[in-house]
């Protein structure tokens, strides 16, 4: 993990909120390593001072806002207000300090449709532009739908985000662009943001190829093959050698279940271990349940951001994530949940309802591990 302001073990926190409710706890697996800091502190007695010392500035506090899979076509959105889905948490999103997502269809559909029926998905002219405005500082390609409508399509998709202060992340033209970070500077911290995708059909890049940075593993284009995360974990490594703070979006899993693949877990704690400081999963279309490695957090999955699955009740509702870092020490992980109308559109959800949706999360903690 990246060099902390402090010595001792950050405390994270993992909280889950409904919109205007009190907080609660989420029953989370106990850390690797102690992060009691309250007992830490009664063993130790300071030394005898003959003059006080004045305290160090408060690291910055900086909130960084993730949510799952973004998609604004088959008729989500129109060309004259394409982003118009998420009005009702447009606020939620300008409030962070950085928000990040997973851009799951084309910018382009200049080519053929790649997967069957009406699966190619394609977002409508002007959805990098209201996004850019909605806050969005960064969004991964890094899944199964970025590849919808064929090299072409791919490639504009790319170049899409060129002079935008909104970045791209996941995919690019050979395998050192889909491993190249997005990163974001804010408060005097950087965090950088790696994705790759698990699930296939959009291709893997490779050098010379173009396609999504990708790890084959189970259960889709399993078994795991570890020269792909060897080489997934050495982006992350050396990310950690020049970030403060390192977020690994992942798009893997089995749909349609609330239970992660225990693969997920393996593979989250290797992107740990190499530096992850916050781990976020895609793919599945329902929520899954949070994992704490050290002073890190595996989010499995938070569910559709929007999409048009209204054929479930659990892939029309999800969580926000919201990341609060002290310096480039995570602090703790509050849980935002809302539900998508018949319009398609996410409105965030008080009372029985979040506290359903939650619970999802919660009783999947464990998953995994």
């Amino acid at each position: 993990m990246s060099a902390r302001w402090y010595g001792a073990p950050a405390v994270v926190l993992v909280a889950v909120v409904a919109a205007g409710c009190s907080e609660d706890t989420a029953p989370l697996p106990a850390p690797e390593r102690s992060t009691d800091l309250a007992s830490e502190a009664s063993t130790v007695s300071p030394g005898p001072s003959s003059s006080p010392t004045a305290r160090p500035d408060p690291p910055p506090v900086t909130r960084v806002l993730v949510v799952g899979d973004i998609m604004l076509g088959r008729g989500v959105a129109t060309p004259q207000a394409p982003v118009s889905p998420l009005r009702f948490l447009a606020d939620r999103i300008a409030r962070a300090d950085i928000a990040v997502g997973t851009l799951e269809s084309t910018l382009s559909d200049n080519g053929a449709p790649q997967q069957p029926g009406d699966d190619s998905f394609f977002a409508p002219p002007g959805t990098l532009s209201g996004l850019e405005r909605l806050g969005f500082d960064a969004l991964s390609l890094a899944n199964n739908h970025t590849g919808d409508f064929g090299p072409v399509a791919f490639d504009e998709t790319l170049r899409a985000f060129h002079g935008r202060r909104i970045q791209s992340f996941g995919a690019g033209r050979d395998l050192a662009a889909a491993s190249r970070a997005a990163v974001v500077r804010r408060n005097g911290v950087s965090f950088g943001f790696v994705g790759f995708n698990s699930i296939g059909e959009t291709p893997m890049a490779a050098p010379g190829s173009p396609g999504a940075l990708s790890v084959r593993m189970p259960p889709r284009t399993g078994p795991l093959q570890q020269p792909d995360l060897d080489h997934v974990t050495r982006v992350v490594g050396r990310l950690a050698d020049r970030v403060d703070v390192v977020v690994v979006l992942p798009h893997w899993g089995d749909q349609y279940t609330h239970t992660p693949e225990p693969i997920q877990s393996k593979v989250g704690r290797a992107l740990v271990r190499s530096g992850a400081d916050l781990v976020v999963g895609g793919h599945p279309h329902w929520v899954q349940g949070l994992e704490r490695v050290g002073d890190a957090v595996i989010a499995h999955s938070l569910g559709n951001f929007v999409f048009d699955m209204d054929f479930m009740e659990q892939t029309m509702e999800g969580v926000m994530l919201v990341a609060t870092f002290r310096g480039d020490r995570l602090a703790g992980v509050r849980l935002e949940p809302y539900r998508m109308g018949p319009d398609f559109a996410p409105r965030p959800v008080r009372g029985a309802v979040a506290d359903g949706i939650l619970a999802d999360v919660r009783s999947t903690s464990r998953g995994g591990s």
